[in-house]
């Protein structure tokens, strides 16, 4: 398993944009045979910061991912929304064993 976490943080007056975009690309993501969990987040004390949580079966599924349109489509469509770059942390998933 490998599990990303994406910390974003978006431009207060494009929050409603950047969900359409992510609410859009987590859907289909969770469509993908190598994902198991893609969750979109809203920090409650700051609702421009995000994070996605996303956990594949393995390393092939998250290059897979990659390649699929939806993720094109909302990689290129975000940046222009975000106050800052968006960072990803790669974790290796612990408790529960899966």
């Amino acid at each position: 398993m490998v599990a990303l976490l994406v910390h974003i943080h978006v431009k207060p007056d494009c929050i409603e944009q950047f969900l359409a975009e992510t609410i859009e690309n987590a859907r289909n993501s969770r469509k993908e045979p190598g994902i198991v969990r893609f969750d979109l987040i809203q920090e409650v004390e700051d609702p421009s910061r995000f994070v996605l949580f996303e956990l594949y079966r393995d390393q092939p599924a998250v290059e897979a991912h990659r390649l699929t349109a939806h993720y094109a489509k909302w990689r290129d469509a975000v940046p222009s929304l975000l106050v800052t770059e968006r960072t990803r942390k790669i974790y290796r998933p612990i408790e529960p064993a899966l």
